[in-house]
């Protein structure tokens, strides 16, 4: 996702358009969950994308391990969760921190027995201009985002390898592919996080685990909030679509590489932007 600094573009001004999700009530009845029986593992579940991405993959039936960096918006979840009728378990984890890392996911294998699906949401912004940005401004983002994610598939990989099945799904953005100016560390991150996937897809994939990302626009959540109305304009002149997304819509994208229909997807990025990037 984006955070709060657009680039300039172009275009000609057009009002916001209301873009209709198909909401999780609206699900079929009768239709097999897609998920069912699996065990989810998301990161940065607390609010925003990652809560949207459990709860739906909760809502196709599979068991889902929230973590999230406190233990109060990790439970919150989890309890959304348990409330849908599935199992949750709830930890709360800075993924920066390897050591932390290590014993959390320990603990995750001996409570879930295994896991399924694997998505590498946790991630912050600092943005600023490159010349004014401080070392601490870098090194928090890119240790959050990018060796974060590293550090989350190292520890599931060799559990997954062996059971030679899985989905891993890093949530990248847009950013990553175009830049973005004034986020020069954010979008170091998510390149970054693009050139992992594409890496470790390959490594894998001889094991029948594919890696993929989703790269997100601009999404309704409380990175994007904080736009003024001014700047929200002229972000919404660079969204074909005429309208931000909803975290909803990038939770769809994590079901479709997740579920049944990503079997033969592996090493892609799914770009979910209104057309912002095409």
């Amino acid at each position: 996702m984006l955070g709060a600094v657009p680039g300039r573009v172009k275009r000609a001004p057009g009002p916001q358009r209301t873009l209709d999700a198909t909401p999780d009530s609206q699900h079929a009845s009768g239709i097999m969950s897609q998920l069912a029986n699996q065990i989810a593992v998301v990161t940065g579940a607390g609010r925003g994308i990652g809560r949207a991405i459990a709860l739906k993959f909760a809502a196709e039936g599979a068991d889902v391990v929230v973590v999230s960096r406190t233990a109060e918006n990790s439970e919150k979840v989890a309890s959304e969760i348990r409330a849908l009728g599935r199992k949750a378990w709830a930890h709360a984890l800075d993924v920066a921190d390897g050591a932390s890392v290590n014993s959390t996911v320990e603990k995750i294998l001996a409570e879930c027995g295994r896991v399924d699906i694997l998505v590498n949401n946790a991630g912050v912004t600092r943005d600023g201009l490159l010349m004014r940005m401080s070392d601490a401004d870098w090194d928090v983002v890119l240790n959050t985002n990018l060796r974060g994610a590293f550090l989350i598939t190292r520890a599931f990989s060799r559990a997954m390898l062996k059971q030679r099945t899985g989905r891993i799904i890093n949530v990248a953005s847009i950013s990553g592919l175009i830049g973005n100016a004034g986020q020069c560390n954010y979008s170091a991150s998510k390149a970054g996080l693009v050139g992992f996937t594409k890496a470790a897809a390959r490594e894998f994939a001889a094991r029948g685990v594919t890696v993929n990302a989703i790269a997100p626009g601009f999404i309704e959540t409380d990175m994007t909030s904080v736009l003024k109305p001014e700047l929200r304009e002229v972000v919404l002149k660079q969204i074909p679509l005429g309208a931000f997304g909803q975290a909803e819509d990038i939770a769809h994208g994590a079901l479709y590489l997740a579920a049944a229909s990503g079997r033969y997807v592996t090493g892609q990025v799914l770009t979910v932007d209104g057309g912002m990037v095409m």
